[in-house]
């Protein structure tokens, strides 16, 4: 069983900043990926990382602000989120895919952390 603990979230003002970081129980070499949900609306992929950190993937709207990384020796994974905006706004979830390489999938994606409010306000 892998157990998934998301962490970091909290209020900050447009443009500013926050570093997610989610520890994984036991062994994690696999590929890890974020996804946020957003009141009312689907859960959606925000970015993906392989099982090395040497391949990752991000969803468009935030390909430049948002850096996926992992620490192996650490089991965790990290999202450095820069210049926020209010739309960013979800709770944010911390995935584990049973497959060494990314997927921007949710279904693909066998364990799910509880989550972690972001709130960017204007």
């Amino acid at each position: 069983q892998v157990q998934l603990v998301e962490s970091g979230g909290g209020l900050v003002q447009a443009g500013g900043s926050l570093r997610l970081s989610c520890a994984a129980s036991g062994r994690a070499l696999s590929a890890m990926g974020w996804f946020r949900q957003a009141p009312g609306k689907e859960r959606d992929f925000v970015a993906t990382i392989n099982w090395s950190g040497g391949s990752t993937a991000y969803a468009e709207s935030e390909k430049g602000r948002f850096t996926i990384s992992r620490d192996n020796t650490k089991n965790t994974v990290y999202l450095q989120m820069n210049s926020l905006k209010p739309e960013d706004t979800a709770r944010y979830y911390c995935a584990r895919r049973k497959n060494i390489q990314t997927s921007t999938t949710a279904s693909e994606y066998d364990y799910w952390g509880q989550g972690t409010q972001v709130t960017v306000s204007s």
